[in-house]
């Protein structure tokens, strides 16, 4: 059918954002428009083009926003907009996500299609909790069952008195709010009162957590537990197992809730999960390069009238030497040239373009910056260049002004904060231990229209700031206890986190 997109129904996998496929990834790094659901990991969406159109369908436990009669609509409608639609589902696309009725209405309209799986949570998640579905010994087989029926709330599907009577585990999704029906229908139908059930809650994500028991007592123990949906339930021998390492590690047991654009989150991500910690990227900042800028591009070309090169920031270092291939300018013209940046995460930054820098001010600042190396420039009469954010330090040019500095300040990409419809709210972010900023804007991003009831609530949550700056937009909300990195880099920032909670030991 001419002029109509290609349909990708792409499975997620439960939760954690490292589970999708290769080709699901892929799919979603050069699709045109993605319509995702409330299970599929916001995560994934820092992997999508800076121009692709996000569409959230989500739907919460009793509160379907929309429905599945306007998101099949809302397919087709894409398909005829785009060349590339990605339609991202929680775990499977036909593991009891109505992957099927989504298909059947795109053939009736001719829009071509093709199903990604994903990972089920049917065996995922019990894996996570350290339960095999299957093991020798216990259960030779498993089935897997929706816990409600569609057309009537709170009813069970006709053939659980037959599941009761089979052998094996039983895996039960979407089952929560049945749970006591569940349990009391399989004890009636012959499973024995004492067989282990185990409920686990957002598995594979860092907010986990579960409740074991028997089919006897297993709903006072999610009671007990505050388990809510959406959780998987798994019925049989297996549900005793526990398959986890006990390995410790310095930040076990820790969960922090990372800001920033993905260049710092990655990193952060990396080194705080080499020690343990679980960790959500909770505002996920991207990048908006100027394209088209002719000031920028002039200025590399004449780079000989410049002594220095400044950067404040590792994107800055990124987008200037990715322009200066793009324009096929020679390496050698900078022989001559001197490089001074902000702290140590740009001066390795830096180095992996293959220059060392040739000044590092004495604090990890734009004004320690701006007043050391404009004493220094001012001396020779020198020329700066300074290529950076939208959103940089005005103290640094006013510095530079002041000192009668002659430099170039070029604003070269613009940092836009995350969806705030995709923002946890205060009662999310509470429950981590630590919450981590690398700039003032991710400060504005995340706490900007909180209520002051919301912003006490968080008083409970250690703030690691990159810098001086950063603690300021935070001192602006009213937080004045803060962590400050000793060095402006996602690995100062994790050593402030790895001494703080030494501390914290120290103290019980």
């Amino acid at each position: 059918m001419d002029g109509v997109g290609k349909v990708y129904l792409v499975g997620a996998g439960p939760g954690d954002p490292e589970l999708i496929t290769q080709k699901g990834l892929r799919l979603l790094q050069t699709c045109d428009v993605v319509i995702y659901d409330r299970l599929a990991s916001i995560g994934l969406l820092k992997y999508l083009k800076e121009d692709c159109v996000k569409i959230n369908v989500g739907k919460i436990v009793g509160n379907h926003a929309i429905n599945q009669e306007e998101i099949n609509r809302i397919i087709v409608e894409q398909a005829k907009l785009h060349k590339r639609v990605v339609r991202l589902k929680g775990g499977d696309p036909f593991v009891f996500g109505r992957g099927g009725e989504e298909i059947l209405t795109m053939e009736q309209h001719g829009i071509p299609y093709e199903v990604v799986p994903g990972i089920t949570s049917s065996i995922a998640v019990p894996a996570y909790a350290g339960i095999p579905v299957t093991h020798r010994g216990a259960s030779q087989s498993f089935s897997v069952v929706t816990g409600h029926t569609a057309e009537r709330e709170g009813s069970l599907p006709e053939d659980f008195k037959h599941l009761a009577k089979l052998e094996g585990t039983l895996v039960i999704l979407m089952g929560v709010g049945n749970l006591e029906k569940i349990a009391a229908t399989l004890m009636e139908y012959g499973r024995p009162p004492s067989t282990p059930v185990a409920v686990v809650a957002n598995g594979t994500t860092i907010w986990q957590e579960e409740a074991r028991g028997t089919l006897q007592d297993i709903c006072q123990r999610v009671k007990e537990a505050d388990i809510k949906a959406p959780a998987v339930i798994i019925v049989g021998d297996v549900a005793a197992v526990h398959f986890r390492s006990k390995e410790e590690f310095a930040l076990s047991g820790i969960k922090v809730g990372v800001t920033g654009t993905p260049n710092i989150t990655d990193k952060l991500q990396q080194e705080l999960e080499g020690l343990g910690a679980a960790i959500e990227v909770i505002s996920q900042s991207t990048l908006q390069v100027y394209k088209d800028n002719r000031e920028f591009d002039e200025a590399l070309k004449s780079i000989e009238a410049y002594r220095w090169l400044v950067f404040t920031s590792t994107n800055a270092v990124e987008l200037c030497f990715g322009r200066w291939k793009e324009l096929q300018l020679d390496f050698r013209r900078l022989a001559k040239l001197r490089f001074a940046v902000v702290g140590k995460g740009t001066e390795e930054a830096l180095l992996k373009q293959g220059f060392r820098a040739d000044f590092l001010p004495s604090q990890a600042n734009a004004v320690a910056l701006a007043k050391e190396l404009g004493a220094l420039a001012k001396q020779g009469g020198d020329r700066l260049l300074i290529p950076r954010a939208e959103q940089g330090s005005e103290e640094l040019a006013s510095i530079l002004e002041e000192n009668s500095l002659c430099f170039d300040d070029i604003k070269i990409y613009d940092i836009q904060e995350a969806d705030r419809e995709l923002l946890p709210d205060a009662g999310q972010l509470r429950k981590f231990d630590y919450l981590t900023f690398a700039s003032a804007s991710g400060v504005h991003g995340l706490l900007k229209g909180m209520s002051e009831e919301e912003l006490e609530q968080l008083k409970a949550v250690d703030m690691v700031c990159i810098g001086e700056a950063t603690g300021q937009a935070l001192e602006e909300y009213g937080f004045v206890h803060l962590l400050m990195a000793h060095e402006a880099s996602a690995s100062g920032m994790v050593q402030r986190i790895l001494e703080s909670v030494q501390e914290k030991e120290r103290l019980l």
